[in-house]
């Protein structure tokens, strides 16, 4: 409002004029107005200083009028007594004008159209607070305490902090769960490679059992099959030339060594008889350049075979355990005519059971030559399955041994 309650204006009343009659002067100037100023405004938990207590206002009493409050004027066109220009406070915002005691308070009238509003400044009384400063409280409102302004921040922190947990909870959750589900998944993928590999190892398992049997299978048929080459490349270290006075024949190491140290060997009777008759025992085993002496231990004439020893150390023959058949591939090694290791091949012809006063013979088609007597006889095994004996005056292919089984039987020397 611009002006005052109280002027001097005595002019026809309005919608303004608070009511008065026409020609009754307004009631004179009121004094001015202290007007709160708002609190500055505090950070929570600072404290606050004392509030300075307004000083008291002037006691105001209205000049006397004739018919002012209820009383006829003397004439209705007396001339207004003159009076102050109003105050520039006036009722101010939400002010009360201070009267004497005892003095009734004028009704306040309602301002007109024609009244100006007043614009109450930023931040006044009833005003928006300005940006990051509290409210300012309207008239006859309480300003707030100092708790409850501290205490509005902590709790809308609270409130932000407690929303923060919550979504991270939620995203902590979900992040478990699907790093949860890709484990699962990759367990089970794991599960299968390993049920897969095992399948596959086990497949090559059997794989690896089905060509080690078809390579066990194959070496056998290997052995089987005859090489006379092979033969005589495993016997010949084994087999010597003998030579007893003015007699030779062929000798050959069998069994294991000696009891006493050095080597048995087996040879014809007749190839040592001229010897044994005389009571000599010592011979001689030749290879090459080389000559070992060997002694005459025992002898079967029956048999036709002789037990030599040697202190020499040399590698033993084997002997077959079973017995030959008709057909079977053999290998003769020896010295005819004194030719050291000579190697002649052939097949087993028949074998013939003893009779008429002689042991079991074994027939055979290899060629032989006088100076093979004693002389191992081989079958594709490297086994001594006989000792070369004689052949067959004025024919072919017609040799004879005694089998190796009687003559180790006869010494215990296999």
């Amino acid at each position: 409002m611009t002006a005052g309650y109280g002027s001097a204006d005595t002019g026809p009343a309005g919608p303004g004029d608070g009511g008065f009659p026409p020609g009754t002067a307004r009631p004179g100037p009121l004094p001015p107005r202290i007007e709160p100023t708002a609190p500055a405004y505090l950070p929570p938990g600072a404290p606050r200083p004392p509030s300075a207590a307004p000083s008291p206002r002037p006691a105001w009493s209205p000049p006397a009028q004739p018919g002012q409050w209820g009383t006829a004027p003397a004439s209705p066109t007396a001339p207004p007594a003159p009076t102050a220009a109003p105050a520039a406070s006036g009722w101010g915002h939400g002010g009360t004008p201070s009267v004497a005691p005892g003095t009734a308070t004028p009704p306040r009238a309602a301002p007109g159209p024609g009244w100006p509003a007043a614009s109450a400044p930023l931040g006044a009384a009833g005003q928006p607070p300005a940006h990051n400063h509290p409210p300012v409280p309207g008239p006859g409102q309480p300003y707030p305490s100092g708790a409850a302004q501290v205490g509005a921040v902590p709790a809308a922190k609270g409130r932000g902090l407690t929303v923060t947990a919550l979504v991270l909870a939620g995203l902590l959750a979900v992040v478990t769960g699907v790093q949860a589900f890709q484990i699962h998944r990759l367990s089970d993928r794991l599960g299968d490679t390993d049920s897969r590999l095992a399948a596959a190892q086990a497949a090559d398992g059997t794989r690896l059992e089905g060509l080690e049997s078809r390579a066990g299978t194959l070496e056998k048929q290997a052995g089987a099959a005859f090489n006379p080459e092979a033969v005589a490349s495993a016997v010949l270290p084994s087999v010597f030339r003998v030579r007893a006075g003015n007699s030779t024949g062929t000798a050959f190491a069998i069994g294991k060594p000696a009891a006493g140290g050095g080597t048995n060997l087996f040879t014809n009777y007749h190839v040592v008889d001229a010897l044994w008759q005389t009571g000599e025992r010592e011979v001689f085993l030749e290879r090459t350049d080389q000559r070992f002496p060997a002694t005459i231990v025992r002898v079967d004439e029956a048999n036709d075979v002789a037990h030599l020893r040697t202190n020499g150390k040399f590698t033993g023959l084997v002997a077959a355990p079973a017995a030959v058949k008709s057909g079977q591939q053999i290998v003769v090694v020896g010295a005819p005519l004194g030719l050291e290791d000579s190697v002649t091949t052939g097949v087993v012809s028949a074998f013939r059971e003893a009779g008429g006063g002689e042991g079991p013979v074994i027939q055979f088609d290899a060629p032989i030559n006088p100076g093979n007597s004693g002389g191992p006889v081989i079958n594709g095994s490297k086994q001594v399955v006989g000792i070369a004996t004689a052949k067959a005056r004025d024919a072919e292919g017609i040799g004879l041994a005694v089998p190796i089984k009687v003559a180790c039987d006869g010494f215990k020397i296999c």
